[in-house]
This record gives C-alpha cells, sequence and structure tokens, in this order.
C-alpha cells in the first residue's frame, strides 16, 4: 500500500508540474500585450516598456516560468495586472460563490440522481427504466449554457419565482441566486451519476454473496442498504471526482449566464483582458483540485478495495 501510494503521488507531481508549464505557454501565446490592453489605445511605447519592466514581463519566458514557479510553491501568486492587487486576495474574494455553486450543482445531482439510479436498476428494461435514461441522455447532451437560459427565461422571467442574475446577501439570499445554475449544474451531472450507480447496483445484484444473504431471510430492503448499495456506490463516488474538472468548467460558463462574482467570472475577466499571471495562477488551481482530487480517491478507492492495487489479484 504504501509502495501504491508512493507511486501515485509521485504521478501527481509530474502532472502537477505540466500543468503548470502548458498553463504559463499557453496564455503566452494568446494575441495580445496585457500591458497594452490595460492602458488603452493612447499608450505610448515607452509607457507600456517601462510598465513590462517593472513586472518582469520583458524577461525571458524561462525565467518568468521559474518566477511563476516559485510564487505558486510560495503560496504568494504575485500581482494581478489588470486588478492592481494581489492575486491571493482576489481568489479569497471570489472564491466562496464558485465552491457554492460547486457544491449545490452537485448536491442537486445526487439528490435527483440516486433515487433515479436506484428505480432504473431495481426496474430495469421496462418502460419506467427506458424513461430514465432517455431523460438522463436529454440532460447530459443539452449545452449547459443553453439549460441555463431556459431555467432562467422560465423560472426568473416568466414565473419570477427566482432571480436570474447576481449573487444575493444573507444564507436564502444565496440559496436563491444560486438555484438556476445550481440545477443547470446538476442535470448536466445527471446522466454521469444515474449510469454509473445503476450498472454498479445491478452487477453488485448479480453477485453470489446477495443471494446468500437473502438466503438468510434478510428483507429486501435491509439486503439493498446494508449490502448492495454500500458495495455499489464506490465506483459513483470514483466517477464524480473524475468530473470534478467538468464542473469547474461548467461553473466558469454559468457564472457569465448567471452574472455571479466568482472565480469563473474572474478567469473570463482576466482571459479578456490578458492578466497573465492571474490566469495562470487560476488555471494550475483548477487543475490541482481536479489532481489531488483524483489522487485521494484512488488512495481511498485502494484502502477500501485492494483488489484495485497493481499486482493484487481478485478473489
Amino acid at each position: 500500500m504504501l509502495a501504491y501510494t508512493a507511486r501515485r503521488v509521485g504521478v501527481s507531481l509530474v502532472q502537477l508540474l505540466g500543468l503548470s508549464f502548458l498553463s504559463f505557454m499557453l496564455i503566452h501565446f494568446v494575441p495580445g500585450n496585457p500591458i497594452a490592453t490595460m492602458l488603452g489605445p493612447r499608450a505610448t511605447v515607452q509607457e507600456v516598456a517601462r510598465i513590462s519592466a517593472s513586472l518582469g514581463l520583458n524577461k525571458p519566458l524561462p525565467e518568468q516560468y521559474w518566477l511563476f514557479l516559485g510564487h505558486l510553491l510560495s503560496g504568494h501568486f504575485g500581482q494581478s495586472i489588470t486588478f492592481s492587487q494581489s492575486i491571493s486576495s482576489l481568489i479569497g474574494q471570489r472564491l466562496v460563490p464558485s465552491l457554492a455553486l460547486i457544491g449545490y450543482g452537485t448536491l442537486v445531482a445526487l439528490v435527483i440522481g440516486v433515487p433515479l439510479a436506484i428505480v432504473s436498476a431495481l426496474r430495469a428494461d421496462t418502460s419506467v427504466d427506458h424513461g430514465i435514461r432517455i431523460f438522463t441522455t436529454v440532460s447530459f447532451a443539452m449545452p449547459i449554457f443553453w439549460s441555463g437560459l431556459i431555467l432562467g427565461i422560465v423560472f426568473g422571467l416568466k414565473l419570477g419565482w427566482l432571480p436570474v442574475s447576481g449573487y444575493g446577501t444573507g444564507f436564502w439570499g444565496i440559496v436563491r441566486s444560486l438555484t438556476l445554475p445550481a440545477v443547470a449544474l446538476g442535470l448536466s451531472l445527471l446522466a454521469v451519476i444515474v449510469r454509473t450507480l445503476r450498472s454498479s447496483i445491478r452487477h453488485v445484484m448479480a453477485l453470489e454473496f446477495v443471494e446468500a444473504v437473502r438466503a438468510r431471510g434478510f428483507t429486501t430492503s435491509r439486503v439493498f442498504v446494508s449490502h448492495v448499495f454500500k458495495n455499489a456506490i464506490m465506483p459513483t463516488v470514483t466517477v464524480l471526482a473524475v468530473n470534478v474538472g467538468f464542473l469547474i468548467g461548467g461553473t466558469v460558463v454559468l457564472e457569465q449566464v448567471f452574472q455571479i462574482p466568482g472565480l469563473g467570472t474572474l478567469l473570463f475577466q482576466a482571459v479578456e483582458q490578458r492578466d497573465y499571471p492571474l490566469v495562470e495562477t487560476l488555471t494550475v488551481l483548477a487543475g490541482s483540485v481536479v489532481v489531488l482530487l483524483n489522487l485521494s480517491t484512488d488512495i481511498l478507492q485502494a484502502v477500501v478495495d485492494p483488489r484495485v492495487r497493481p499486482g493484487a489479484h481478485s478473489v
């Protein structure tokens, strides 16, 4: 187990290093000068050169990359060109709305998806099962910005039940303002949860130990809750962790649609203004969350089920 953990940590460190390098290089290939964009069309060449030198943007790219890497490792992250303040403080100001939206959207997906997966598995190949699978396929295929717009038009503009933009104050104000984007985010994740959990439940129900438990006289509900569902849920947790990147990408889109002042909106503004340090930092942090969650899930799965470790044998 220790060797497996060490290998996975090593792979994750390589992934993080590659992520930082790609994030740094790709934004520098985007046309446009961040200083010229910030100063406007009347800026002189001398002014652009002077500010670029003060921010270290006139240095060779390898030297800039090492400075960027040093900022990441120190946790300082440097200074934003556009907002003229530390990137750490900007992230702190925008972090809560994004985390709240991701958490709320995941909760919506689980509250809707888990019961649908159970019903679909228990009534496999019936009209109910087919209806659930069609519904989840349609929700997955619908672009997330489109489902967000439809929800906003119907429940916000037509019915007037929920706000269609902004970020409320107080607990219930925040819940109301995030409900429509959270539902759009949850619907996009629904197919993944339903299909993964349905397949896992059907697989576990077909195993011999389930029949043995039933033969001992336990009720159907007890067999399902204590044995089937408990063993079927782990693959769904793993798939959810893998889809964190999809959730982050969906959050960026939905924050623009519903005008939520989160990290997605901040990233959009940074790309628009060619704010190199801010774009690089936000991209690396988002990627790091995905890498670290996958690492944690792999280690947890290896602890729960030793058969997933390399060299282990199925019994």
